[in-house]
C-alpha cells in the first residue's frame, strides 16, 4: 500500500507507517536473538556456540551496515521523487539503486570470502572458537546479495510510503528462521554452521519475495509523462551523495564495534565474550527499534521536502520523539529489573561468570537509551533533508569517543570499563545532533532531486 506522507495529519500518518516498521524489525531482531538462544540450549557446548556467533557478529553488523547506508540513500532519493510526483524519474532511480547495490553487494561478498579468517584473527578471536566463528562468518558472507536485494527493496517501499510489505516478509522470514535454526541443529547436527545456513536460507527467501513484489508494484505504477530509463549515473550520484556518507557512518560505528570486540576477546575468557554477546544482542534490538521508527521519520522528511512543506518536518519530528519514548521507555525498565532473566535464556547451563557480565553491560548502558533516542531522531530529520554532514559529524563523534574511551577504561577499570563508553559517546553525540536540529541549520542544506 502506497502512502502519500505530504497530507493528513502527522500524527496519524507516522503511527500508520511506523508500527508496522516496528513490528516487522522486532521480528527481525527477534529472530538474530533466537539464533543464540537456541545455539545456546540446543548445541552440546552452548557458552562456546555463543561466544563462537558472538565473535562474529560485529563483522556481520559491518555487511549489514553498508546494507542499511545503501538502503538510506535510496530510500531518501526515492522518498522525494514520491513526494514531488515525479514518477517516471522514480521509477530510474529503483532500478538504478536495484542495478548498483547488486555490485556492490558482489564485491562485498568476494572481499568476504577471501579475508574472512584474517579478520576473526585479527580480533583475537580464542582458539577454542576460531573454527565455529570463521564457519558461521562464511556462511553469512555467501547471504551478503540477498541482504542487500532486501534492505534495497525494504527502503523502496518505504519510500513510497508502504510499510506493511516488508511486515509481512519479514513476520514469514522470521518464523521460518527459527523452526530452520531448531532443524538444523537437532535433526541434522550442523551445530553452529546450521545456525547460519538458516538465516541464509530465511534472508534469501525473503529477498526473492520482496523483488519480485517490487517488480509488480513498479510495473502499476503511475506515469508522469517521463520516460523511465533502467540506469542513470546522474541518479546513482545523487543515491552515493546520501549513501556513502551513511555508509561510511554505519560502517564506522561497525568498524568501532570491531575494535571492542577485540579488547572483549582479548581477555581469553569465553565467559566474557558469552555474556557481552548476549547483552550486545539485547541493547541492538532496543537501539535497532528505535533507529527503524526514526527512519520513518527520515522518509517522512524526505516526502515533504519533496512537496516543499518544511513546517510539517517540525510537527512530525515531535511526534517521533514521543514514539520512540514509547519504546526505549519500557525496555529500560525490562532491562534493568530482568536483564539476569534475559541473560539466562541465552545458556542451557548458566556461567554465573557470564550472566555477571551481560548483567553489567544492561545495567550500565540500559538507562541512557533515551539520549539514543534524541540523537537518532535529529538525525533522521538531518538526513531525510539530505543535510547528511551534520548526522555524519554527530555519529563520528559517537564512535570516536567509544573506541577510544574502551582502550583507556579497559586499563583502568576493566572490562567494566568497557561498557561505561557507550553512555558517554551517546550522551555527548545526541547533544550534538539537538544543537544541529533545533538551530536549523539544515534547512538550508536540504536537497531536493
Amino acid at each position: 500500500m502506497i502512502t502519500d506522507m505530504t497530507v493528513g495529519k502527522p500524527s496519524r500518518v507516522l503511527w500508520k507507517f511506523c508500527l508496522p516498521l516496528l513490528i516487522s524489525v522486532a521480528f527481525q531482531q527477534f529472530y538474530n536473538i533466537a539464533d543464540s538462544i537456541i545455539a545456546g540450549n540446543f548445541i552440546a557446548d552452548g557458552e562456546n556456540a555463543i561466544a563462537a556467533i558472538g565473535a562474529s557478529y560485529p563483522v556481520t553488523m559491518l555487511f549489514m551496515a553498508f546494507a542499511v547506508g545503501y538502503n538510506s540513500g535510496c530510500s531518501v532519493i526515492c522518498s522525494n521523487l514520491f513526494g514531488s510526483h515525479k514518477f517516471g524519474r522514480l521509477r530510474t532511480a529503483i532500478w538504478t539503486s536495484v542495478i548498483s547495490s547488486a555490485v556492490l553487494s558482489l564485491i562485498l561478498t568476494v572481499t568476504g570470502i577471501v579475508f574472512s579468517a584474517d579478520i576473526a584473527q585479527a580480533l583475537n578471536t580464542p582458539s577454542e572458537i576460531f573454527e565455529d566463528a570463521c564457519a558461521y562468518l562464511n556462511i553469512y558472507v555467501y547471504g551478503v546479495p540477498f541482504l542487500f536485494l532486501y534492505n534495497v527493496c525494504t527502503g523502496i517501499f518505504s519510500a513510497l510510503g508502504d510499510s506493511r510489505t516488508p511486515l509481512y516478509f519479514l513476520i514469514g522470514s522470521s518464523i521460518a528462521n527459527i523452526i530452520l535454526d531448531i532443524l538444523m541443529i537437532t535433526v541434522f547436527g550442523m551445530g553452529v554452521e546450521g545456525v547460519a545456513w538458516a538465516t541464509f536460507i530465511a534472508q534469501g527467501c525473503a529477498a526473492v519475495l520482496a523483488f519480485i513484489t517490487l517488480i509488480r508494484r513498479i510495473g502499476r505504477m503511475e506515469t508522469d509523462g517521463e520516460a523511465a530509463r533502467i540506469f542513470s549515473v546522474e541518479l546513482l550520484g545523487k543515491i552515493a551523495a546520501i549513501s556513502i556518507p551513511s555508509i561510511l557512518q554505519q560502517s564506522f560505528v561497525s568498524v568501532g564495534n570491531l575494535f571492542i570486540q577485540g579488547i572483549v576477546n582479548g581477555y581469553d575468557s569465553a565467559a566474557v565474550i558469552a555474556g557481552y554477546s548476549s547483552a550486545i544482542k539485547l541493547n541492538t534490538f532496543v537501539v535497532t527499534c528505535v533507529s527503524t521508527m526514526s527512519n520513518g521519520m527520515s522518509s517522512f522528511t524526505a516526502q515533504n521536502v519533496g512537496a516543499g512543506n518544511l513546517k510539517r518536518i517540525s510537527e512530525g519530528f515531535r511526534v517521533s520523539l514521543v514514539m520512540s519514548a514509547f519504546i526505549a521507555i519500557p525496555v529500560t525498565a525490562v532491562y534493568l529489573i530482568f536483564g539476569e532473566n534475559l541473560i539466562y535464556m541465552f545458556m542451557k547451563e548458566p556461567d554465573t561468570a557470564a550472566v555477571a557480565v551481560g548483567c553489567n553491560f544492561l545495567n550500565i548502558v540500559a538507562p541512557f537509551y533515551f539520549s539514543v533516542t534524541a540523537k537518532l531522531n535529529c538525525d533522521a530529520v538531518l538526513k531525510g533533508a539530505g543535510a547528511v554532514k551534520y548526522f555524519v559529524i554527530t555519529t563520528f563523534t559517537d564512535l570516536i569517543l567509544r573506541v577510544i574511551l574502551a582502550f583507556v577504561f579497559s586499563d583502568m577499570f576493566g572490562v567494566e570499563g568497557i561498557w561505561w563508553c557507550w553512555p558517554i559517546g551517546w550522551v555527548v553525540s545526541a547533544a550534538l545532533s539537538v544543537v544541529f536540529y533545533a538551530v536549523g541549520h539544515w534547512k538550508r542544506h536540504i536537497t531536493t532531486v
